[in-house]
C-alpha cells in the first residue's frame, strides 16, 4: 500500500502542530518519523489512522481518499506505546479481538492467531494474560493483534517507549525482522535516533509542525539538510 499525504494542516486552539506537511510513502517500506516531543510526530500518525480529523488537507492510501472514513473502515492496524492490551483477556484473546469483532469464522480465526504467535515468537503462551507477561512480551502481542485482520497499513506510536533499554534493542531488530518477513507498509514514531535509524528504510525529521527533511539513514547523516538536522542527528 501506498501513503499519499497532502498539505495537512492541524491547530489546538491557537497553537499550531502541524503545518502544510506533504509526504509519500511506497509500499512496503518502513518509515520511521523522527524528531524532538511535541514536533508534531504523533499527531500525523493519528490523523492518517483515523483517530483525529486535520484542519485542511488530505490523506491517501494507494491513490484513494480516505480523510473522511472513520478509523475502522481505513483498514490500518496501530500500535500504542503502552500496549492497550485487554488485561481480562488471555493473549490468544488479545490477538483475536479484530478477528472476533470481524465474525471470522472460529478455525480461521484460531489458525490465523496461532501463526502470528508463532511469527512474533510466543508460542505457548497463548493460554496467559498480559499480567503474566514481560513488557517486551506484552509489545510483541500488540503487535500481533494489529497485524490479525491484516492491515493495509501498520502504524506504530512510540512503540518500545515502554520498555527497558535491553529490551528496546532487542525489540526494534525484532522489528526490522518482522516488516522484512510480511511486508508490510509501516510508520512509526519515535525521538531515539538510533532506533530510527536502525531499523527505518527512509527517515523524516519533523519539528514544528514540518518536515525538514526524508531521506535514508546515510544520507541524512552525511548530509543534512538544516541547521537543526545537523545538530539533532
Amino acid at each position: 500500500m501506498g501513503i499519499e499525504v497532502r498539505n495537512l494542516t492541524k491547530s489546538y486552539g491557537t497553537n499550531r502542530v502541524l503545518h502544510d506537511v506533504s509526504f509519500d510513502v511506497k509500499p512496503g517500506e518502513l518509515v520511521g518519523l523522527l524528531g524532538p516531543s511535541g514536533g508534531g510526530k504523533s499527531t500525523l500518525l493519528r490523523i492518517i489512522a483515523g483517530l483525529d480529523s486535520a484542519d485542511s488537507g488530505e490523506v491517501l492510501l494507494d491513490g484513494e481518499r480516505v480523510d473522511h472514513l472513520h478509523a475502522r473502515d481505513r483498514g490500518i492496524g496501530f500500535v500504542f506505546q503502552h500496549y492497550a492490551l485487554f488485561r481480562h483477556m488471555t493473549v490468544t484473546d488479545n490477538v483475536g479481538f479484530g478477528l472476533d469483532v470481524r465474525k471470522v469464522p472460529r478455525d480461521r480465526r484460531d489458525a490465523r492467531v496461532s501463526t502470528l504467535l508463532e511469527l512474533m515468537g510466543l508460542a505457548g503462551l497463548g493460554p496467559r494474560y498480559p499480567g503474566q507477561l514481560s513488557g517486551g512480551q506484552r509489545q510483541r502481542v500488540a503487535l500481533a493483534r494489529a497485524l490479525a485482520p491484516g492491515p493495509r497499513l501498520l502504524l506504530l506510536d512510540e512503540p518500545f517507549g515502554a520498555v527497558d533499554a535491553r529490551v528496546r534493542e532487542e525489540l526494534r531488530r525484532w522489528l526490522r525482522r518482522l516488516h522484512d518477513e510480511v511486508h508490510t507498509t509501516s510508520i512509526f514514531v519515535t525521538h531515539d535516533q538510533d532506533e530510527a535509524f536502525a531499523v527505518s528504510d527512509r527517515v523524516m525529521i519533523v519539528q514544528g509542525g514540518h518536515i525538514d527533511q526524508a531521506g535514508s539513514p546515510t544520507e541524512i547523516l552525511d548530509h543534512p539538510a538544516t541547521e537543526f538536522v545537523a545538530r539533532f542527528v
